[in-house]
């Protein structure tokens, strides 16, 4: 049973990028299951397409699987498009897609660098700006929003993943800038950072062996996330109750960030 009414969002119609897999389908899943129609985009048409019978016989809902690169913005560009083509509008966009993998920066190679930032970054970037036009029809009727899913990682120095903390630094920076220039257009623009949540794959390959009960002490809750608890946040800022939220990062990990610094200092 959800905290939220079934139809607080009824009506509106989402793009979620990544949203075949891990915190990105569950946020798809609390999306659905509140009255929103998806579009869920990522690079295996197969993936998607299984994931988006799985959710509308979870949910009642309407999903549209589209194959995408977010780092081609053409491509970005024929994912808004067909989303307006089937739903009509565009309200909600979440930028899930995400690509990550542990390095010693020394090791880190210029091209698994770039393709990280590419993916995180500019992937971010060029959904938000293919789907500026339609977020601003909607922003003129009741309000539209871009959720950008980023990380806690450069809050404190975080061995292995340079390249990920530098593409979602430069996330946070993103959704502050253009919380600023779209708030006149009815456009929130806001983050979610999750911590460290157990049932994704990012989990498994991140945080191997012994290390994810190093993560675990970290955690001051004692446990880890769930994919729900991100839908969760997700819902909220979409819906009436965030309307006068935007700029902001949400941070939703437990208090892993608050204690990381002293532990690893």
């Amino acid at each position: 049973m959800s905290i939220f009414r079934n139809d607080v969002l009824a009506g509106q119609v989402a793009i979620v990028t990544g949203g075949g897999t891990g915190i990105c389908k569950g946020i798809t899943r609390g999306l659905l299951a509140h009255g929103a129609s998806v579009c869920i985009t990522s690079r295996k048409q197969e993936v998607i397409d299984a994931t988006a019978a799985e959710l509308e016989a979870e949910t009642g809902g309407k999903v549209l699987a589209v194959s995408s690169d977010v780092r081609d913005p053409e491509a970005a560009q024929r994912v808004v498009a067909a989303t307006v083509e089937k739903f009509g509008r565009l309200d909600i966009l979440v930028n899930g897609a995400a690509g990550n993998f542990l390095a010693p920066a020394a090791a880190l190679s210029p091209n698994g660098f770039k393709t990280v930032v590419d993916i995180d970054l500019n992937g971010t970037f060029h959904f938000c700006k293919a789907a500026f036009d339609e977020l601003c029809k909607a922003g003129k009727d009741k309000g539209a929003c871009i959720i950008n899913i980023t990380a806690t990682l450069h809050y404190h120095g975080t061995p292995m993943q340079l390249h990920a903390s530098a593409a979602k630094a430069g996330v946070d920076a993103l959704t502050k800038n253009l919380a600023v220039e779209w708030g006149q257009f009815g456009v929130r623009v806001n983050s979610i950072a999750p911590g460290p949540i157990g049932d994704t794959e990012g989990m498994k390959r991140l945080a191997p062996g012994g290390m994810k009960e190093k993560v675990l002490s970290m955690v001051p809750m004692g446990r880890f996330g769930r994919s729900d608890e991100i839908a969760n946040m997700a819902v909220f800022l979409a819906s009436e109750a965030g309307e006068w939220i935007s700029g902001q990062v949400m941070v939703v990990d437990g208090g892993n960030s608050v204690v990381q610094q002293t532990i690893l200092g």
